[in-house]
């Protein structure tokens, strides 16, 4: 378990390290540059570096650890549908947010062809948020893949965004997130991209969340947009901690 900043998140559980690149979301990708400095520290759990997946059985016990409600993002530093993670341990990965009733937990992948092939070997629960990553439309597919799922709240994230992403299908899919990438080599996003998004989650009545301009200096350019944040993330009823 970790703190983190992401803004429409809470802790970070990462029961899975490791990754490779698949598309043009992940040229800059911040998991790596984090493995690499985290490898430096001599942290064990990243001292294979980024390209190297590894699983981690002893991170599945420290949800139950967890005294109060809490909004999980889950392999912030990995992709749980990778490849070279076993189909079991994905299922021991469900089988523990699925004890664990009295948390949200966020999972977020750009293998949405594995998501969707497996999703019905998994124990979905009410508390599991299911997302995609859509970074620009050469992926719009994935968000298909998504609505094949058993999962009850289904989200994109559209971030970095790296291109327009006009008239896309939202039904079925409950929250919408959308930002810039950041870092010195950060690749720019067209504000008509993002008020077009805005737009058409407005018009399908899906919750809407703006987590950053990006660029060179993320704090300085903001979250703002019209003037205001916006905020917005879709509600479930969570079990009650007893």
């Amino acid at each position: 378990m970790a703190q983190t900043s992401i803004e429409w998140t809470e802790l970070t559980w990462n029961p899975v390290t490791g990754c490779t690149k698949i598309s043009a979301g992940c040229k800059f990708c911040y998991a790596e540059v984090m493995t690499k400095r985290l490898k430096a520290m001599g942290v064990e759990k990243y001292k294979d570096g980024f390209k190297k997946v590894r699983i981690h059985e002893d991170a599945l016990g420290i949800p139950y650890t967890w005294k109060k409600s809490k909004v999980v993002f889950v392999n912030s530093m990995s992709d749980l549908f990778h490849k070279d993670v076993p189909l079991e341990f994905i299922q021991k990965v469900f089988q523990v947010m699925k004890d664990n009733g009295q948390h949200v937990f966020q999972v977020l992948t750009k293998r949405a062809d594995r998501l969707a092939e497996i999703s019905h070997l998994l124990p979905w629960s009410h508390n599991i948020w299911m997302g995609v990553s859509v970074e620009d439309e050469r992926v719009l597919d994935r968000i298909d893949f998504l609505r094949q799922t058993g999962a009850r709240v289904k989200f994109l994230s559209c971030e970095p965004l790296i291109g327009a992403l006009s008239n896309m299908n939202l039904n079925g899919i409950d929250w919408v997130i959308v930002g810039g990438e950041s870092g010195h080599k950060a690749r720019p996003m067209n504000p008509d991209w993002v008020l077009d998004i805005q737009e058409q989650c407005q018009t399908a009545k899906v919750a809407f969340f703006f987590k950053q301009w990006g660029g060179k200096n993320k704090k300085k350019a903001g979250r703002e947009l019209n003037g205001q944040t916006y905020d917005e993330m879709p509600y479930v009823e969570l079990e009650k901690y007893i």
